[in-house]
């Protein structure tokens, strides 16, 4: 029986005052999913027809895309601003913890969100969190950032979706799935520009890079897996430093998969989650075995 618990639809007022649009499905445990920076809520459909068999699935458009408001000051729009939203859907909801899964823009927040709201986290799942992050090409991610919000302002969505969607780490999905990868190109050509455009100088071209938080990282004491695409260059090595940063931390590495993770590869996506909430909820994602020393090749004494 369908009730509003099982399906429904809410506002979240954050702290500052912005309105986020939040869609729910299913009963049960938890999950909030946070989009990248080219999706929004719609782009975690086929987690939220899954995973709401079992949980209670939270999906949410970010600030700055309708139908959550958009402000017109680029400095309400940070990468703490995003780790808080997430908690703002929480309270709306009533949920006092989640598992918390985001993608890019969105894994970034996650992890910003495990370490700011760390008891409020069951899980996080950070999937394709890296752009930005390695510290040679911080200049060049800060200068391409502020491109793409450029372009954003000058074309309009509709046309510079149409390049932006080909991306090097946007070409997997398109040739696996033309149907979904043109489904995800149409709605980014429907986000606000100037929402595209405060975010990406706001948060993406701001955010520090994940080298700079190692100690703070170290120390989140929350059960993490970090998912990366094998054709996701500047994700895979960001991947690796986290696996070996967060304590009890995974790394799962999909091949031939680019940066649109959970559309790319929907059902290897949820299976890996699947698995990972499921060992987490039984205790059994733990700290690395301190025997699991990095600096042994093979034991002799």
């Amino acid at each position: 029986m369908t009730d509003t618990l099982a399906l429904s639809t809410h506002s979240a007022i954050t702290p500052d005052g912005v309105r986020l649009h939040v869609e729910s499905a299913g009963r049960g445990t938890p999950i909030v999913f946070v989009h990248e920076f080219g999706g929004d809520h719609r782009s975690w459909e086929p987690q939220m027809r899954f995973f709401a068999r079992r949980y209670r699935c939270i999906s949410f458009a970010a600030r700055g895309y309708p139908p959550s408001d958009v402000p017109a000051d680029m400095e309400r729009y940070s990468q703490a601003t995003a780790a808080d939203d997430i908690a703002a859907v929480m309270d709306a909801l009533g949920l006092d913890k989640a598992h918390v899964v985001g993608l890019s823009m969105g894994g970034f927040a996650t992890l910003h969100f495990g370490l700011r709201h760390a008891a409020r986290a069951l899980s996080l799942v950070i999937a394709g969190a890296g752009y930005g992050a390695e510290k040679e090409h911080e200049d060049y991610f800060r200068n391409v950032s502020l491109e793409v919000a450029r372009q954003f302002e000058r074309q309009g969505s509709e046309t510079f979706a149409r390049t932006y969607a080909i991306g090097a780490s946007r070409v997997q999905f398109q040739n696996k799935d033309p149907r979904g990868w043109q489904e995800f190109a149409t709605w980014l050509g429907q986000h606000d520009a100037l929402g595209a455009a405060n975010t990406m100088r706001g948060v993406q071209a701001r955010r520090p890079s994940i080298y700079d938080l190692q100690g703070d990282i170290a120390r989140m004491p929350v059960p993490s897996l970090v998912v990366v695409g094998d054709e996701d260059d500047h994700c895979l090595q960001p991947g690796i430093f986290l696996k070996r940063t967060i304590p009890a931390c995974g790394l799962a590495v999909m091949p031939k998969t680019g940066h649109t993770l959970n559309l790319e590869e929907p059902a290897a996506f949820n299976a890996l989650l699947a698995e990972f909430f499921a060992q987490v909820e039984a205790g059994r994602w733990e700290v690395r075995d301190a025997r699991a020393l990095p600096s042994q090749i093979m034991k002799t004494d």
